[in-house]
């Protein structure tokens, strides 16, 4: 076992350098486990999405209870066709690839499309000089902010108005930009969202044949907006969050960026089991081949591992105030540090 404490920014300590062989063991998929997560993940969601159908008739409220625990379902769907596009669920990467495409159907997801902007994200997590792919717009403070023009001030600050952040922008992100292939786009990531919006529309005319199409758009809608927002919650506090280290390129190192600029969310065991153990954050992008359900063992079976950035469920709800990232204090501060600064810069013309 290593004896390694706290990883200072920008270093990376040569028995760090060990966890490659630690995490060896945990990266190896079991064929079992994997059939079975798929299972209790989605004969609940099918069950679930039949009784809310039927709870149309009694009182829609009833249904939004059960769209709660649908949408936990469904992120729970999301972590399955995350894994397969690390090609860590199976061995198989055909087996990933089709199990991929299928729960990127049910998550309205590009299966190739994602794939290669997560891929991106992974590669660059944490470094300043790499932002803008896979991640959440987020702007330095004093060099980005301040001198950019007022249209784009205005702009940024209402991506990141928690309503448009959260429950807006996950809507829009999951129904209407995934229909659509970028123009950088590859052959395989246009078709791949060709053939999830086939996958999409035929779901949804079996499903409004079946309930009615009121029914379906009632219920589909809904559980996209939950799930979704819970989602790019999960996303955004997990690399936004307070004591995360962010570094340009030049101090930038990976191991750092996965145990420092990753976050441990720490969630009640249900919230765990249905966000699929992606709360360990940190052990996932230090090796994103180690399935969903090896990750609390592996974070567990190195010190160096649980020496990291812990973010409970309480203490996470501060990422709501975190807007910017302020280079000089090396922290995510709120706009109001924005007004402080204003502040000291006109105290010192003065003095």
């Amino acid at each position: 076992m290593s004896d390694v404490s706290v990883l200072t920014q920008g270093e990376c300590p040569a028995n760090a350098l060990a966890w490659k062989e630690i995490v060896a063991s945990y990266r190896q998929p079991s064929f079992w486990r994997s059939v079975w997560q798929i299972v209790d993940t989605l004969v609940p969601y099918a069950a679930l999405w039949y009784l809310m159908c039927r709870s149309l008739s009694v009182s829609y409220w009833i249904t939004l209870l059960l769209v709660v625990l649908a949408a936990g379902f469904l992120v729970r769907v999301f972590i399955i066709h995350h894994d397969c596009g690390h090609g860590s669920f199976f061995k198989s990467q055909k087996a990933d690839d089709i199990w991929g495409f299928i729960t990127g159907a049910l998550t309205f997801t590009p299966y190739y499309l994602w794939r290669g902007k997560h891929a991106i994200h992974h590669a660059a997590s944490g470094d300043l000089d790499r932002r803008g792919s896979g991640d959440v717009w987020t702007l330095t403070t004093v060099k980005e902010y301040l001198e950019a023009s007022r249209w784009k001030r205005f702009a940024y600050r209402m991506v990141r108005n928690p309503v448009v952040l959260f429950a807006v922008a996950p809507l829009f992100l999951f129904i209407v930009a995934y229909r659509f292939a970028p123009a950088k786009a590859s052959k395989r990531e246009r078709h791949s969202v060709y053939w999830t919006n086939l996958g999409v529309l035929g779901m949804a005319i079996v499903l409004s044949s079946i309930f009615g199409i009121k029914a379906y758009l009632l219920i589909q809608l809904a559980v996209i907006a939950v799930s979704g927002s819970a989602g790019v919650w999960l996303f955004y506090v997990q690399h936004q969050f307070e004591g995360v280290d962010w570094q340009r390129h030049g101090r930038w190192d990976y191991t750092t960026a996965a145990l420092e600029g990753s976050s441990f969310y720490k969630l009640p065991k249900v919230l765990q089991w249905f966000s699929g153990n992606i709360g360990f954050h940190h052990i996932h992008h230090l090796s994103p081949r180690i399935p969903n359900y090896n990750l609390e063992k592996c974070h567990k079976a190195e010190p160096l591992f649980q020496n990291v950035p812990t973010v409970t469920l309480l203490a996470s709800f501060k990422s709501f105030t975190f807007r910017l990232w302020d280079e000089q204090g090396h922290k995510l501060v709120g706009f109001g540090h924005l007004t402080t600064l204003r502040k000291q810069q006109t105290l010192a013309t003065r003095c």
